[in-house]
């Protein structure tokens, strides 16, 4: 296969293009730079610009990047592309599946369903290679762009350097043209796992690498294996020591397998020893074009801190985590949603700069939980000892026919929304009979409302403001406090049990306070304007 047959999508869409910036006589400035074009980078961009945001994106790329990479994207995730505007694409062109299957051999141990319950706009996950899904948010904002976005991507223009104090980030950026800076008021860093920005700030990561190594091959081919997440520790194919299948658009395969610590990488890469693995798994006889290989090692590390004075990190450039579980480009697409919101009210004055805090607070609180996760998934996978494998085994074994045991199965805990447990922005439960899954700093559950959702319902990242959801409760017709316009959205539980399930439990009427990003601030009873007012006062820092 060529590389336009292989990456049909990494194509120069946002080709170099000399910028008027590069000639002025002092660094132009802005009030928002991300450096980083990938998905974390541009969801960032778009989410601040829906808000009326002038953002700049500069990407050392002029494009869409070769390669899957991320494939499984989770509910949470298409719930905040769907905000920004570009949900559906993705759901439409992924693959859907809810249903995971784990083996032991040739024995199937057990299966899982991530979705059993009914009421959600988004299934539990999508499988979908990564340039469709950066080609999808990048489709969305060419779009608005021509209605006015205020949005510029930069492409092949790389940071060499950064400087900043306290009024503001200076940013030296190299391009074919040669060197020019860049001056921001804010800069996001979105830019990887290696991330330049990180090492030119001298930021370091605490973590643990962990000692195997895993290829991963995406191929094509007519198969009949059904559309489920099939994972096999110690595969009967003996094509390596654990197996992960997943199905993928266009007839496209994603196989894990993991090969060991002392292997020659070199040797393992090339295409004649990949094929020879994916023909071992699959059947001799199958045919099948390969697509994409490489080889990858488990890293679970974070930053100490997520932002460092005027330069904020998100996604892989804040923390890493394994794959197993699909917990990289999903929590990188949750820090955007916590981050974007809190700068634009700290930008507009209304909020005061320590509300940043709350964003590491909040997503280093995510990483640690997306971390231990995976962490342990990858200790069950990858047993470092002989006990340790003779412990791993027998769960296994029990988990065929006892049920207790089957949680002590870990072939990667998938990605869930983090729930902000003990935030400070966080106001006391005062709904007593109220679910736990929607207590104070949980994601708001999605819910059947007529003929749509709530989530839809409750605003696009275009709503600056917090929400007020009444359910069977008498509010006023719009609500302000503390610079911030709550929009107000009533509806009943009657005759729908499922909203009434998620969100009232035993109690008769809630009002919910309800963040931009969608997670629970506060929640009452009955309408209480002062109580109400607090929390308010509470979720956009003015407490800190």
């Amino acid at each position: 296969m060529t590389m336009q047959e292989r990456y049909p999508l990494a194509y120069k869409s946002y080709p170099y293009a000399k910028s008027p910036d590069q000639d002025a006589a002092a660094a132009v400035r802005h009030p928002v730079v991300v450096v980083g074009g990938g998905p974390v980078g541009m969801a960032a961009a778009l989410d601040l610009a829906l808000k009326g945001t002038r953002v700049l994106v500069l990407d050392d790329h002029e494009g869409i990047g070769m390669g899957s990479r991320a494939i499984c994207f989770a509910k949470r995730p298409l719930e905040i592309l769907d905000r920004l505007g570009c949900g559906d694409p993705v759901a439409q062109k992924g693959v859907v599946w809810n249903l995971g299957k784990v083996f032991h051999g040739e024995k199937q141990v057990f299966e899982f369903n991530l979705l059993p319950e009914k009421g959600h706009k988004y299934p539990a996950f999508v499988n979908l290679q990564q340039p469709y899904f950066e080609k999808f948010i990048l489709d969305h904002v060419r779009a608005l762009q021509a209605q006015g976005l205020p949005l510029e991507i930069r492409g092949k223009n790389r940071v060499d350097a950064v400087t900043q104090d306290a009024d503001g980030v200076t940013l030296t950026v190299m391009t074919p043209d040669g060197p020019y800076e860049v001056a921001a008021d804010w800069v996001i860093a979105c830019d990887g796992a290696s991330s330049p920005m990180r090492e030119m700030l001298g930021l370091g990561f605490e973590g643990e690498v962990f000692k195997d190594s895993f290829l991963i091959a995406d191929v094509r081919m007519k198969a009949d294996f059904p559309t489920e997440r099939w994972f096999w520790f110690d595969p009967p194919s003996g094509a390596g020591a654990s197996q992960l299948l997943h199905k993928q658009p266009d007839d496209v395969w994603r196989i894990d397998f993991q090969i060991g610590w002392d292997v020659d990488r070199k040797e393992e890469m090339k295409e004649a020893n990949v094929r020879r693995r994916v023909a071992q798994m699959i059947g001799a006889d199958v045919e099948f074009d390969l697509v994409w290989s490489s080889i990858y090692t488990f890293q679970c590390r974070r930053m100490v801190k997520f932002h460092e004075g005027r330069v904020i990190f998100a996604g892989d450039a804040a923390h890493q985590v394994s794959p197993f579980g699909a917990r990289g480009a999903n929590s990188g697409l949750q820090d955007t949603d916590n981050l974007a919101w809190k700068l634009k009210l700290v930008m507009d004055g209304i909020a005061p700069v320590a509300l940043l805090d709350t964003y590491d607070e909040e997503r280093i609180y995510g990483a640690k939980e997306n971390i231990l996760n995976s962490t342990r998934a990858t200790d069950f996978i990858t047993p470092k000892s002989e006990i340790s494998h003779i412990f791993r085994n027998a769960v296994l074994d029990l988990a065929e026919t006892h049920a207790f045991a089957r949680p002590f199965v870990n072939s990667g805990r998938l990605s869930v929304p983090c729930t902000y447990d003990g935030s400070k922005l966080n106001s006391a439960d005062a709904l007593p009979d109220g679910p736990a899954r929607t207590r104070p700093g949980s994601a708001c559950p999605d819910a059947p409302l007529g003929d749509g959702y709530l989530l839809n319902a409750l605003g696009s990242a275009q709503d600056t403001g917090f929400q007020l959801l009444a359910i069977d409760v008498e509010t006023p017709a719009d609500f302000s406090a503390h610079g911030v316009a709550c929009r107000v959205v009533t509806v009943t539980a009657a005759d729908n049990p499922m909203l009434r399930d998620r969100y009232l439990g035993a109690a008769k009427g809630a009002v919910y306070l309800i963040r931009p990003d969608q997670h629970v601030a506060a929640r009452w009873s009955a309408w209480d304007e002062a109580a109400t007012k607090a929390a308010l006062g509470r979720a956009i820092g003015k407490e800190l």
